[in-house]
């Protein structure tokens, strides 16, 4: 059995299976939202802008419709240098212990293979390379003063992907490309985007799609 993953950021998870999945890979301080009942927890809430005040918080939603919501939700407490919003892609499939599958049809957290998870998390372990391509993006939120190109929503706008009769297909085609859930909003895409290819990966994609 690999070791586990020492990771010195707290880590948000949905429920208690995705924290158990979670806690058989890395060795971190990992709070669960309980899923929608973190909207109507004060405490929770208060418990959470305590542990993320020092360095931030990584946020392992499902990618599912109520992942997102409960990705916006930690937007709407917390300011965006302290979220690191580390995604699972889009896979079909049931978890072992329920008898149907989730009303997306996609496997969350807990359902995810552990050696992909431990890869998503690897760059974030102590003494981890957040510097190498793949997390080259989420490395720029933990580091305050990085002069890289950002996307912006104007670049959205002038490929089309928001303002127009064509976005909506052309964000779900590139949160393909990305792994991305293909339901995403444009702001949600964009700080995705920034935060998985930067701007030089996303022309590349651009491109991809035509």
């Amino acid at each position: 059995m690999s070791e586990k993953l020492k990771i010195d950021l707290p880590i948000a998870v949905e429920g208690k299976y995705d924290k158990i999945k979670l806690a058989s890979i890395v060795d971190a301080n990992i709070i669960t939202t309980g899923g929608f009942g973190i909207f109507s927890s004060d405490e929770k809430k208060l418990l959470i802008r305590r542990i993320a005040e020092p360095r931030g918080i990584i946020i392992l939603t499902d990618s599912d419709g109520a992942g997102l919501v409960i990705r916006n939700y930690f937007r709407s407490i917390l300011p965006p240098d302290k979220l690191i919003h580390l995604y699972i892609p889009q896979i079909s499939g049931r978890e072992k212990r329920k008898r149907q599958p989730s009303k997306a049809g996609i496997l969350g957290v807990e359902g995810i293979d552990a050696g992909m998870l431990r890869k998503i998390l690897e760059p974030f372990a102590v003494g981890g390379d957040r510097d190498n391509d793949e997390a080259s993006a989420n490395t720029d939120i933990l580091n305050a003063d990085s002069t890289r190109r950002e996307v912006t929503k104007a670049d959205f706008y002038s490929d089309r992907l928001s303002g127009g009769e064509s976005s909506a297909s052309r964000r779900a085609a590139l949160c393909r490309l990305l792994d991305l859930p293909d339901n995403m909003s444009s702001n949600a895409l964009l700080a995705a985007v920034n935060m998985l290819c930067g701007y030089d990966g996303y022309r590349e994609l651009v491109d991809r799609i035509g």
